[in-house]
C-alpha cells in the first residue's frame, strides 16, 4: 500500500481548477450589471452571492445584464457571480398532480414534494409539421353553447378574450373541471393574479377532483417569475403530452404576461414599440402557443390544448395584445 502511495505521489501532476467568476458592478431598478463573465449565454441562470439567482437577458462586449429570479436580498453591488451552466427549469411528473408550484417548481401550497421530481427546461422546440397529426377528437368544456356551436378539439388553441369581470376565468375553470371524468390532465397557469383568486381556483379544482396542477406567479411576484410562468406551465403539460397523454393548459392571463415582459424590457432599456411593448412581443406568445399540438402516433399520439386568456379594455378587440394572440 505504501509503494502505491509513493508512486502516486511521484507521478501526480496538479491540475489547476478554472472557475469563471464575475462581479456585480451595479444594480439599477432590479437589473444587475455584471462584468468578467465572457461565457455567459442568453437565458442562462447565474448564482449571485450566497443564495441569489438571476437570469441573463442582455449581453454586451463589456458586461452582462441579468434580472432577479430568486433571493433578491443577495443581489447587491459587489456580489460575486458564477454561471450555473443551465437555463431555468421546472419540476415535472405525477408528483405535481394536485399541487401548486411556482415557475421554478418550488411548492407554494406549504407541503414539500415527497420525492425528487424530474426537471426539464422551460423552453422547448414546438413540434414540426411532420410531428403533428390532424385535430380529430373533441375536448368538451362543459359550456353547452361552446360545445354545440364552437367545439374545441384536442391539440387546438382557442383564445378567451373579454373585459375584466366578464367571466373569462370562470369559463376556463369550468373547462378544467369538466375534465375530471376524462383522461385529460389540467394545468392552470396564473400570471399576475391576486393570491386570493389563485386560492379560489385551487380550492375549486381540489373539490372537483380529477388530475390537475397549478403553476402560479401572483401579482406580487417578480416580473421575471411572471414572465417565466406560461413556459413553466407548458413544460409541465408537455411532460404528459409526450408520454402519450392529453392535457389542457389555461393561461390566465397573457395580457399580464405581456405587461411583465414590457416591464423587463423597459428596465433593460430596449426600444419600446406600440403601447410601449418591445418589438419581440409577437414572437414571445407565438413560440409559446405553437407548442400546443396533437402529436402524431409516432410520438405517442398525445395532445396539448391551449386556452389563453386575454383582457381587453372597453371591449377593444383591436388592441395590440389581443390582435397578436388572434393572429
Amino acid at each position: 500500500m505504501g509503494d502505491v502511495l509513493v508512486r502516486y505521489a511521484q507521478t501526480y501532476v496538479p491540475k489547476p481548477v478554472v472557475r469563471e467568476e464575475g462581479r456585480v458592478t451595479s444594480v439599477q431598478d432590479g437589473v444587475l450589471h455584471i462584468e468578467h463573465l465572457p461565457s455567459a449565454g442568453m437565458h442562462e441562470l447565474l448564482e449571485v452571492g450566497a443564495r441569489g439567482t438571476a437570469m441573463v437577458l442582455g449581453l454586451s462586449p463589456r458586461a452582462v445584464e441579468a434580472v432577479a429570479v430568486d433571493g433578491i436580498e443577495h443581489l447587491v453591488e459587489g456580489a460575486t457571480v458564477r454561471p450555473a451552466g443551465r437555463a431555468p427549469s421546472v419540476a415535472v411528473g405525477d408528483v405535481l398532480l394536485g399541487r401548486v408550484i411556482d415557475p421554478l417548481g418550488h411548492p407554494l401550497d406549504g407541503t414539500p414534494l415527497d420525492v425528487p421530481a424530474t426537471r426539464v427546461p422551460l423552453e422547448r422546440r414546438a413540434p414540426h409539421i411532420y410531428e403533428r397529426s390532424r385535430v380529430h377528437r373533441p375536448l368538451f368544456t362543459g359550456t353547452l353553447a361552446i360545445d354545440a356551436m364552437l367545439p374545441i378539439g384536442r391539440g387546438q388553441r382557442e383564445l378567451v378574450v373579454g373585459d375584466e369581470g366578464t367571466g373569462k376565468t370562470a369559463l376556463a375553470l369550468d373547462a378544467l373541471l369538466r375534465q375530471r371524468d376524462t383522461d385529460v390532465i389540467g394545468v392552470y397557469v396564473a400570471v399576475g393574479r391576486r393570491r386570493a383568486e389563485v386560492r379560489q381556483v385551487t380550492e375549486a379544482l381540489a373539490a372537483g377532483g380529477g388530475r390537475w396542477c397549478v403553476v402560479a406567479a401572483p401579482e406580487d411576484s417578480s416580473p421575471t417569475l411572471r414572465y417565466l410562468a406560461p413556459y413553466a406551465g407548458t413544460a409541465v403539460a408537455e411532460h404528459f403530452t409526450y408520454r402519450g397523454e392529453h392535457t389542457l393548459v389555461v393561461y390566465d392571463d397573457l395580457s399580464a404576461h405581456a405587461v411583465a415582459w414590457r416591464e423587463l424590457s423597459l428596465l433593460l432599456r430596449r426600444p419600446p414599440g406600440r403601447e410601449a411593448y418591445p418589438g419581440d412581443i409577437f414572437y414571445l406568445h407565438a413560440r409559446l402557443l405553437e407548442r400546443a399540438a396533437q402529436l402524431s402516433n409516432d410520438l405517442g399520439g398525445g395532445s396539448l390544448t391551449a386556452l389563453p386568456i386575454a383582457e381587453t379594455q372597453g371591449g377593444n378587440l383591436s388592441a395590440y395584445i389581443p390582435t397578436n394572440l388572434v393572429s
